[in-house]
């Protein structure tokens, strides 16, 4: 549960805010970053990586994954981790599509006798 609203109703009805935070237990900054509600500079690169990542998905048809995007977008010149692309399609819903295990047709008879 936020506190952030109590404070609000509370600097609103002229009370101090530092008191309000100090009793809540929560840093007067980040009362004060929340009011903003302005994307931190994480959240603001993870929207442009989304962004790009989802281009290059659709590029290759869907069949990429999360390794050969990220070779994609070093190539390209980004500087990001695998694990945070793998992470961003997780929370786009992409993946990659894989080959099927190959299918045994034949099953060899135990008992059958060696060939020469």
């Amino acid at each position: 549960m936020t506190v952030h609203p109590f404070i609000e109703a509370e600097k609103q009805g002229g009370h101090s805010v530092k008191r309000a935070c100090e009793l809540l237990e929560v840093s007067r900054a980040a009362f004060y970053a929340r009011r903003t509600d302005a994307p931190g500079p994480r959240a603001v690169r993870d929207a442009e990586l989304t962004e790009k990542i989802t281009k290059v998905h659709a590029a290759s048809r869907g069949s990429y994954g999360a390794p050969r995007i990220h070779a994609v977008l070093r190539r390209d010149g980004e500087q990001c981790g695998r694990r945070r692309i793998a992470r961003l399609m997780r929370q786009r819903g992409l993946q990659g599509r894989h080959r099927r295990r190959r299918q045994r047709t034949t099953i060899p008879d135990p008992r059958a006798a060696l060939r020469p």
